[in-house]
């Protein structure tokens, strides 16, 4: 029997993969919380830009297919919107969820685990399908710079 291939294409050398970008982050704060803080509206709010950007509004339709979205302004007033749709959740342990600039063609893949520590937190946060590595780095400073805002919320 055939096999099928919906869309063939030459496999992918490592040099030419699209880069993948993981981050830790230890939170003095129970798992539950800082599970919250990453699936609930209102806490999106309080961290999830980078550096002195603001969130101006946030959707979170949690449940499996269910949409998500964060609006960011920059200080000059500049505003980005990045979306997605949930794709896994296991409170407080994992999250999936796709993520796409408005400006991006294509969705990449953020997956967060949330491991706990007694008395803290640990994230791992693995973001998948960053079509190159300047994305990454993009990706990486806003992720590290969102975290440490993250650390003074929970």
């Amino acid at each position: 029997m055939a096999k099928h291939v919906d869309h063939p294409r030459d496999p992918l050398s490592a040099a030419d993969a699209p880069p993948t970008l993981e981050v830790r982050r230890t939170f003095r704060a129970p798992r539950q919380r800082v599970f919250d803080a990453w699936t609930k509206a209102e806490e999106l709010k309080r961290w999830h830009s980078a550096g002195p950007t603001t969130v101006d509004a946030t959707e979170v339709d949690l449940r499996v297919g269910g949409k998500w979205r964060v609006d960011m302004r920059s200080p000059e007033g500049r505003t980005y919107y990045v979306s997605g749709s949930y794709r896994e959740i296991d409170p407080p342990n994992r999250l999936v969820y796709t993520w796409k600039w408005d400006t991006d063609l294509a969705y990449s893949v953020v997956t967060v685990e949330f491991h706990d520590l007694g008395d803290a937190t640990e994230i791992v946060l693995r973001h998948d399908g960053l079509m190159t590595p300047k994305a990454r780095a993009d990706h990486e400073r806003g992720w590290l710079a969102g975290l440490t805002k993250l650390g003074t919320c929970v």
